[in-house]
């Protein structure tokens, strides 16, 4: 499933095998949000985790900062 594009958001939904893959999962993204200085809005129940990327600064709006910060996440599952 690719990002989709939706109330001033990029929003995906990353499902895994178990609760200690997409807490691993989420630990990765942790990382490269810091280093980018690009924090996502997430939730997480079980095996799901759900991301939602704005730029806060920009007013909320999807930015090339969020399109990065998205292409980095992915990259981790490639």
């Amino acid at each position: 499933m690719s990002w989709k594009e939706e109330n001033n958001q990029l929003q995906k939904t990353f499902l895994f095998k178990d609760f200690v893959e997409a807490f691993g999962f989420m630990a990765k993204v942790a990382l490269i949000a810091e280093k980018m200085n690009h924090h996502p809005n997430w939730y997480n129940v079980y095996n799901r985790v759900e991301i939602s990327l704005s730029t806060h600064d920009a007013g909320n709006t999807v930015t090339q900062k969020d399109r990065d910060l998205a292409q980095a996440i992915d990259a981790l599952l490639t």
